[in-house]
């Protein structure tokens, strides 16, 4: 079946922006972005200890402003806008133990305050925000165990109702909303990379099990266009074929059908040009982007790439003004931001390949 035709910008369309430093160096942060403000919340300082600051950087200006400190410090946390409002919800603690709080800012008073907790404590939780509601899956718990639960907030009520648990327990999954559906890509059980493929179906509130991700891998990234999902790249484990050779990185590029519901077959074009893992990923001008990340080099790798899904095959970008690796990522419709992360220790640098739409 032939692929769709779609727009494919070229490659000199894309280019970086450098902003301002954030205040403070920061890895495993939380951003989201509203309304032309970027929010970035806690993290692990260079000390590794979990961070109670917040800071939001106005895009057309440049500027950031410090905003009142989470009234708990938390790392790995989760964040969705409700209804103009910025929602944080788990991560963890001081003491490294998942947290179930939930704080809400509320700029026109410029304060946290505290919501209903989640009940659980959870640290990776999947969160996203539909209509009015939000939802998170999987996460964490206390035990190090991984969570197969499923809570939806209903803001008016300030309370989690449980929904339908995931097939498979996980945390730090990549979820994408396609019409009514959730699915969720990937994720961890504790060290094991996990490649189960499922979506929650929001209408009749059911879970349904699609075909795994071909190879298992850590640290992979997940991403997805109109109609594919992409798992890309990591640390491959070894397997029962290979049980005495070392972890190593891969270029690999799994690619998901979703009209034909089928894993495609890769090519060498689809393999990515360079081997990585803990990468950022994401998707402007119709290409999939790859940047950043740790490979075989002993520092962080500071080359992007970006993959044409017309001509299933990847091209040089050019490369991040800060190299780096476990950056938080974030996604606007022309931006695609890298915050904090690790460069030689923990970095401050803010920077977003953008888009340039030609005419």
């Amino acid at each position: 079946m032939p692929v769709r035709e779609m727009a494919v910008s070229p490659v000199k369309s894309l280019y970086w922006e450098q902003f301002p430093p954030m205040s403070q160096r920061r890895v495993y942060c939380t951003p989201v972005y509203h309304d032309g403000l970027l929010y970035v919340m806690g993290g692990c300082s260079e000390t590794g200890v979990p961070l109670d600051s917040a800071e939001v950087l106005d895009i057309e200006s440049q500027t950031w402003s410090q905003l009142p400190p989470l009234l708990s410090a938390r790392a790995g946390a989760s964040a969705v806008v409700l209804r103009g409002q910025v929602l944080v919800l788990g991560g963890m603690d001081h003491q490294q133990t998942p947290m179930a709080s939930v704080e809400v800012y509320n700029a026109d008073e410029g304060k946290w305050e505290t919501r209903a907790s989640l009940g659980q404590p959870s640290m990776g939780v999947t969160a996203l925000e539909k209509d009015g509601k939000v939802y998170a899956l999987g996460g964490m718990g206390t035990d190090t165990t991984p969570q197969a639960l499923v809570r939806v907030y209903e803001a008016e009520m300030d309370q989690w109702q449980p929904l339908t648990s995931m097939p498979t327990p996980r945390y730090g999954a990549t979820p994408f909303l396609r019409g009514n559906k959730i699915y969720v890509m990937g994720g961890r059980q504790g060290k094991m990379p996990v490649t189960a493929l499922e979506a929650l179906d929001l209408e009749v509130k059911s879970w349904t099990r699609y075909p795994c991700i071909p190879s298992r891998r850590a640290f992979s990234c997940c991403v997805a266009t109109e109609r594919t999902l992409f798992s890309m790249g990591g640390l491959q484990q070894p397997g029962p074929h290979n049980f005495y050779s070392r972890p190593h990185f891969v270029s690999t590029v799994e690619e998901y059908d979703l009209e034909q519901g089928v894993w495609l077959k890769p090519t060498r074009a689809s393999r990515m040009r360079e081997k990585r893992a803990d990468f950022v990923t994401g998707c402007l001008g119709g290409r999939v982007i790859a940047a950043g990340g740790l490979g075989n080099e002993p520092s962080p790798l500071g080359s992007v790439e970006s993959y044409n899904p017309v001509k299933r095959r990847w091209e040089c970008v050019v490369p991040m003004p800060t190299a780096r690796c476990s950056s938080a990522a974030l996604q606007t419709t022309n931006m695609l931001f890298l915050i904090g992360g690790v460069a030689q220790g923990p970095s401050n640098a803010v920077e977003a390949l953008c888009w340039q739409e030609t005419v």
